[in-house]
């Protein structure tokens, strides 16, 4: 087998191998909270920049993570399955599961140990979920329960969303209902007078680029954490305007 067929037939099973952990995913071990908001719902703006969440249509199924589990933001849109386990006072019976996303950073409290507040230290996996989604597995009147959690797909209605905002020589965008894998790894942008720009992680989901970009049709090239990639043409048109958004394709489960 020549060098070529060898490197292609690689890279085929290592992409398989991929999908089938992604799809198999085992159940690991954490723990829950939930923020104590007023609606039910985390809907102020947090570490992934996504602004209102009921806007952004993630809602009350938005949840917060632990230091090692939110990576520095590069997990920020990810769909996580979760389950209160044993604890037979404070576990909704039957054990439901509630799908969240990936939407703010719980911060570390470094004055309290990790098991008796530092909930979100390194490094502890742990999820501050929304009053809502948490009332969908545990009683509210607990105060952290052990889950089991998976990465899921994420189900999103319509297509990609890209929130325009910076200045003339700061160009910014935000996307948001990611489907599949919901965490994007990496943002080309092209105008009609220029070529495909890659965009670099301001924070979140915020990707920019040194470029104007302004009075010319925009397309954009997503790509996501197993690295499936999307492009949609003229997304925006020539005359879009800073704080508008936009909608593009999304990517299809398999």
């Amino acid at each position: 087998m020549g060098v070529l067929q060898f490197t292609l037939l690689y890279l085929i099973l290592l992409h398989s191998c991929k999908i089938v952990a992604y799809k198999d995913q085992e159940w690991k071990k954490a723990t829950a909270t939930y923020a104590n908001d007023t609606e039910g719902s985390l809907i102020t703006e947090g570490a992934c920049g996504y602004g209102d969440l009921h806007k952004a249509s993630y809602g009350k199924h938005s949840a917060g993570l632990s230091t090692i589990l939110f990576n520095r933001g590069s997990t920020c849109g990810a769909c996580y399955e979760i389950r209160c386990v044993d604890h037979i006072l404070w576990c909704v019976l039957g054990s439901p599961s509630v799908v969240v996303t990936a939407t703010d950073f719980c911060a570390p409290n470094f004055g309290l140990s990790v098991d008796y507040g530092g909930w979100c230290n390194f490094p502890r996996e742990h999820f501050e979920l929304s009053q809502a989604a948490f009332a969908e597995i545990a009683k509210k009147k607990a105060d952290i329960v052990p889950v089991q959690y998976r990465r899921v797909k994420c189900q999103r209605s319509g297509g990609l969303k890209f929130t325009m905002s910076g200045s003339a020589h700061f160009y910014q965008v935000l996307i948001t209902n990611v489907g599949m894998d919901g965490e994007v790894v990496g943002v080309k942008v092209k105008g009609s007078r220029t070529g495909w720009i890659p965009m670099a992680r301001n924070w979140g989901q915020n990707w920019h680029c040194n470029v104007n970009l302004q009075r010319q049709p925009l397309s954009f090239e997503v790509t996501i954490s197993s690295g499936k990639t999307l492009t949609s043409y003229n997304v925006a048109p020539a005359n879009w305007l800073f704080g508008q958004t936009f909608e593009g394709k999304q990517f299809k489960n398999e």
